[in-house]
């Protein structure tokens, strides 16, 4: 409950003008708890201002960092380590985001369940995640020992930033595992895969006119309104497993102008890296076909004559995210290991997956990476009003941490991890269904 009662949204989703998030303080309060169970502060700073400049950082991060100096100041990670430094190969990395989404929400209790912001996104797992790591020592004592454990404690989750300022510098700095957990809602199903997604914008800047002379300037509305009509029905479905959210088109508010300037934006997530760049060009391919088809379409009505004779001189296409990388694990072990040894199972194969900060390891070293929390992004209201968490899905998780755990130490303990098998390009990572996958009518 404390913790939920810390407000923790960042910049990008109350806004610079907000109120900073309290992470110093709701870290240093998780760290107080874990230091009960033997782990240690490793890492607790803000990121350096650098990472702002690698490819992959969205726009919006760019552009509130700029605007706020205190940006990357008022949202630190944190790093805790159970015992000494061991190889990654006689290690398992729990993540966890403490930021939030805006809309504070009081905490409380009752009929077995918690509500507040953060409850089920992911404070609440964040607490259930040291009920299992404290239920773990106590059957596993090479824990902290000869088996390591770290827990990343991450800002940057929420909001659109990607996890560019958090959790990716954390992964670079080589604070991995040979198994990595990443605790977001999956109904406590694993999940090995996160999509990642391009944001793009359609940006018309052409010469606004008055309501009694339509024809005197370009019409941004109409036009961004047939390209959105033409991407809606063209892009979905030209790369497989890539999805299409056309988003927000705006040009003004008044009945009596002409608009000749407007955007339109559109959401491309995709399942792989490859997939990305071929649902991005496909974009591409298909704004340039719905500006001959507008030309077509509208050059011999006299109101919009000059917008159709002009269409692709005043539209502009430019990239607020792209080039993001998408997470498809796959390690025969690893599966072998969480299904069979530790009782768990996998979402089934065809289950949609989502963005999450797990994209950071997809080329980590030596590693396998699953996404596995208690509860359901929807039906937990994560980013609604009225999110909750409910104390049997919390404690199952526990439960299931503590399986992971003294799995991993056991088989850490008989020398068994090997390094992860290698995918090739006839089978792509994350294609085949583990075993102990649910179906679709489990």
């Amino acid at each position: 409950m404390r913790l939920i009662g810390l407000p923790t949204a960042g910049p990008l989703e109350v806004g610079q003008d907000g109120p900073r998030p309290e992470l110093w303080a709701a870290q240093r309060a998780y760290a107080e708890a874990a230091a009960e169970l033997g782990f240690t502060v490793v890492h607790h700073a803000a990121a350096d201002p650098a990472v702002l400049a690698l490819d992959g950082v969205p726009v919006t991060v760019r552009e509130a960092a700029a605007a706020m100096p205190d940006f990357l100041e008022c949202q630190p990670s944190m790093v805790l380590r159970l015992g000494p430094e061991l190889p990654a190969e006689r290690t398992v990395m729990f993540n966890v985001h403490l930021d939030t989404v805006a809309g504070f929400e009081p905490p409380r209790y009752a009929d077995g369940r918690f509500h507040g912001r953060g409850a089920i996104d992911a404070k609440g797992p964040a607490v259930a995640l040291l009920a299992g790591l404290r239920a773990a020592r106590a059957a596993a004592p090479a824990l902290g020992e000869r088996v390591g454990v770290l827990v990343q404690l991450v800002a940057g989750e929420e909001g659109g930033a990607m996890g560019v300022f958090g959790t990716r510098p954390l992964v670079a700095a080589g604070y991995t595992g040979r198994l990595n957990v990443f605790c977001e809602p999956t109904r406590q199903l694993l999940l090995p895969r996160s999509t990642a997604a391009a944001t793009a914008r359609i940006s018309v800047a052409g010469q606004d006119s008055i309501d009694d002379r339509p024809g005197g300037g370009h019409n941004a509305t109409v036009l961004l309104g047939h390209l959105a009509h033409h991407l809606a029905r063209h892009l979905p479905g030209r790369v497989d497993g890539g999805r299409v959210c056309v988003a927000g088109l705006h040009t003004g508010t008044l009945h009596n102008k002409v608009y000749g300037s407007g955007h339109l934006l559109l959401n491309l997530a995709y399942p792989t890296t490859e997939a990305g760049l071929a649902l991005q060009q496909a974009l591409e391919d298909e704004l340039r076909a719905a500006l001959a088809s507008f030309t077509d379409t509208f050059a011999d009505l006299p109101d919009f004559a000059l917008t159709a004779r002009e269409a692709a001189q005043v539209t502009r296409l430019d990239w607020l995210k792209r080039g993001l990388p998408a997470l498809a694990s796959s390690d025969p072990w690893a599966e072998r290991l969480l299904t069979e040894g530790a009782g768990l199972r996998y979402a089934p194969a065809d289950a949609d997956a989502f963005t999450c900060d797990a994209i950071w390891t997809h080329d980590a070293p030596g590693a396998y990476t699953v996404v596995y929390g208690p509860g359901d992004l929807d039906a937990n209201g994560a980013h609604a009003d009225g999110e909750h968490a409910d104390l049997a899905d919390l404690e199952s998780f526990a439960t299931g941490v503590r399986a992971l755990l003294t799995t991993f130490a056991r088989a850490s303990e008989a020398g068994q991890p090997p390094a992860p098998v290698a995918t090739t390009p006839d089978q792509p990572a994350g294609a085949t269904t583990p075993a102990g996958s649910t179906s679709r009518t489990a």
